[in-house]
Formats: C-alpha cells, sequence, structure tokens
C-alpha cells in the first residue's frame, strides 16, 4: 500500500491530535527511514531524541528478542533482575545515592516528580517560561504554552513562572513555600533553548537557600544528547557542578521502547511511601533490557564522544548559510534560528530533498538526529542545505 492510502485509513481510525501525517514510515537503518512510497530519508529528528541508537541498531534488536523469550511484563509486585540493574546503573551515572521509579514516558516522570514534591509537605512549584514537561493534567500545569494550557484550564497545582535564563527572576520568585524548582537544562521543545553556563548552578542555590527541590527534566538532554550522560553534567552547558534532588529521564533511554524514569536522590528518594504512587506498565523488564543495552551500547562504541564531534559538524555546516542567524545547543541537540520565519517550509523543503527536519515554532528548527548519525548522513545534509533553504525561502514568499 502507498504513502497516500496509509494516510486515508489513519484518517479513518485515528484521532486528530497530530495533524496529518506527513508520511507513512515502514522501516529503518541507522539514522535512515524509509516510506511505503519506497522513499529513503535522512532522520534528523530521531523519534523526537528518542532513537539513540537510530533505526533497527543490532544491540537493541538482541536485547528485546532475548528479553521477550524470557519475560515481557509482570507486576510490580514483582521484582526483576533488568530492573533493578537499570536504576543502580542509572544512580551511578548520576553519581548520587538515591531512589528510582520507573514509567512508561517523560510525561509520566514528570507526573510522579510532580507528586513526589508534595510530600515535602510544601504545595509551590517554579518552573520556567519555555518550559515543557508534558501534556497530561498535572505535567500541562507545569508548562508554561498558553496554547496547550488554555484549551485545558483550570490545571491542578501553584505554579510560578519566571524568564528563563534569568537567575534574578529565579531569586525573586523562590522563598520557603516552594516545593520545588523545576528546569530543563537545555529547553527541547522552546527550539533548544540554552541558559547562562552559571544559571544551573545559582538555581541550586536558590533551591538550597529556600528548601526546596531542585528539579531537572532531562527528558530530552539526558543519555548522552548533549555529548555527556546528563545535559547538567556538560561543562560546555554548566559551569560548575550541580547535584539535582530529582531528575526526570524518558525519550533516549530505551532507543524508542517506551520507558520514564523519575530519580529522587539523597533524602529525597525516600519522600514515597507504598501507595503513594504506581503503574502497571513502568519498569517492566522489556523496557529496562532495552534502556539497558542502549547504556551499554552508548558505552561501547564511543557515542558520547561521537554525539560532541557529530553535533559540531552539525552546527558548522548549518551555520555556513547566511540565512542561519544563530545556531545553539550542545551535542547532537542544536537548534537554529532563520532570518525569516520559513521554519515549516524548510521542513516541507528538507522532507522533498530526503531528510526528516523539525520545527519548533516559525522561525527555530531542531536537530536532535540519532547518536549513531554518519559523516555520510551529515555530508548529505550540507550538500543539500542551501538548497532545501532556498526552496523554502521561494515557497516564503521570500525574494
Amino acid at each position: 500500500m502507498t504513502t497516500s492510502g496509509w494516510g486515508e485509513r489513519y484518517s479513518d481510525a485515528l484521532m486528530n491530535t497530530f495533524g496529518p501525517p506527513k508520511t507513512t514510515l515502514v522501516s529503518g537503518s541507522g539514522a535512515r527511514v524509509t516510506d511505503a512510497d519506497g522513499k529513503e530519508y535522512v532522520d534528523f529528528l530521531g523519534g523526537i531524541a528518542v532513537n539513540t541508537l537510530g533505526h533497527g541498531h543490532p544491540a537493541l534488536v538482541r536485547a528485546v528478542s532475548e528479553q521477550a523469550a524470557r519475560l515481557v511484563h509482570v507486576s510490580n509486585f514483582f521484582a526483576t533482575p533488568p530492573q533493578i540493574e537499570l536504576a543502580e546503573r542509572l544512580l551511578g551515572l548520576l553519581g548520587a545515592g538515591g531512589r528510582v521509579f520507573f514509567a512508561n514516558s517523560g510525561t509520566e516522570a514528570n507526573e510522579a516528580a510532580f507528586k513526589l514534591t508534595r510530600r515535602t509537605g510544601r504545595t509551590r512549584i517554579v518552573a520556567a517560561t519555555g518550559g515543557f514537561h508534558g501534556r497530561t493534567m498535572g505535567a500541562l500545569a507545569l508548562t508554561s504554552k498558553e496554547a496547550y494550557r488554555t484549551p485545558f484550564a483550570p490545571l491542578p497545582g501553584d505554579v510560578t513562572f519566571v524568564e528563563y535564563g534569568d537567575a534574578a527572576a529565579l531569586e525573586a520568585a523562590v522563598d520557603e513555600s516552594v516545593a520545588a524548582v523545576l528546569l530543563e537544562p537545555v529547553q527541547g521543545e522552546a527550539g533548544v533553548v540554552v541558559p547562562p553556563t552559571d544559571y544551573l548552578v545559582r538555581a541550586q542555590q536558590v533551591a538550597r537557600d529556600a528548601g526546596a527541590l531542585l528539579w531537572l527534566d532531562e527528558v530530552q538532554s539526558g543519555i548522552g544528547r548533549t555529548g555527556t550522560w546528563f545535559a547538567h553534567q556538560n561543562p560546555a552547558l554548566v559551569d560548575g557542578t550541580v547535584v539535582p534532588d530529582v531528575v526526570t529521564l524518558a525519550k533516549g533511554l530505551a532507543g524508542g521502547v517506551p520507558i520514564g524514569a523519575c530519580i529522587a536522590t539523597g533524602g529525597s528518594g525516600k519522600l514515597f511511601d507504598p501507595g503513594n504512587h504506581g503503574t502497571t506498565f513502568g519498569g517492566n523488564p522489556l523496557a529496562t533490557a532495552a534502556a539497558l543495552a542502549v547504556l551499554d551500547t552508548v558505552e561501547s562504541e564511543g557515542l558520547l564522544a561521537r554525539s560532541t564531534t557529530a553535533g559540531a559538524r552539525l552546527k558548522e555546516l548549518l551555520a555556513a548559510d547566511a540565512r542561519v542567524t544563530e545556531v545553539r545547543g550542545a551535542g547532537l541537540m542544536v537548534g537554529i534560528d532563520l532570518s525569516q520565519p520559513y521554519a515549516a517550509e524548510t521542513v516541507a523543503a528538507g522532507q522533498d530533498a530526503g531528510f526528516v527536519l523539525n520545527a519548533p515554532s516559525p522561525t527555530r528548527l531542531r536537530f536532535v538526529p540519532p547518536l549513531v548519525v554518519t559523516d555520510a548522513d551529515l555530508d548529505a545534509l550540507a550538500a543539500a542545505w542551501s538548497g532545501i533553504l532556498d526552496t523554502a525561502y521561494t515557497a516564503g514568499g521570500a525574494a
């Protein structure tokens, strides 16, 4: 069946929450995907920073297949070895003692963390403008974008938003009524927005002074995306040491198998008691085995270093066209600004040229390809980039 045929069936069967699909993808290998018409694309979206190992990586296929032959799911009345091993591994990568709660997505991880903050005896959260933390009612209450919030108001929680990157504004807003300060080390959905390098260190001090938790949402920026396991550990992004009380993860953790994690360090890890929270599918052996395979492969294939070097090359090739007015980010989490609001046209032109691109706003594009993206993949974009922008700017009406 063709992409057109699949599209008709999609519109007849699925809710219109995402709009019409751009195409129907049927297979992939590495950083490339193929649609139902047989057209191949270089994937610079990576499932929105999910496909850490790309598509069809043998290590992930093997881990999922072998675990499926043993156990796919048991209830959380029981433990399984992959669940325990993954929790231990994540705490080790953070370099902090604590406890882990596994969920199925970033939104669920943030919901768990939101509930965890209530166990401090306080109810107020200070979050940032431009932040995105999910679309369930609780996670949406933490997300600042009015277009997302307004249709579902009133939202739960007592949340104050301050300008992202402005430590003075944060200090003015945080007092002893605040349960937690919630920040992304790099804002992904806003278009890869990077704060000043002293911001997280100052945020940590503000939270400590008020007796509040520092909660970092690394759902998009974690698991090697910026060239370190966690963005808050990256010296290119953070000038100093940050030890968060809560970290939430998802997207790239299991390479496409649904998983989320709420990690609470130190005493924060003991805030939940039995019955305070739960999940049916979270932390199941299939997802946790997949996540262990991702972590193992990132290490064995040197993908943290690869993220750094490939990201530097990506930034260089994008900046080579004068219509790109700013390039931001670290590793393979890169955002750009265009001189005109033709980001949607650039995505369309890119797809025509064989590239999966993403426009989080009219003037911004986000690039979060698999960490296994090759030099050939980058060279292909370099060769096509100016032509893609030519097409986009013509479609947008620029001379």
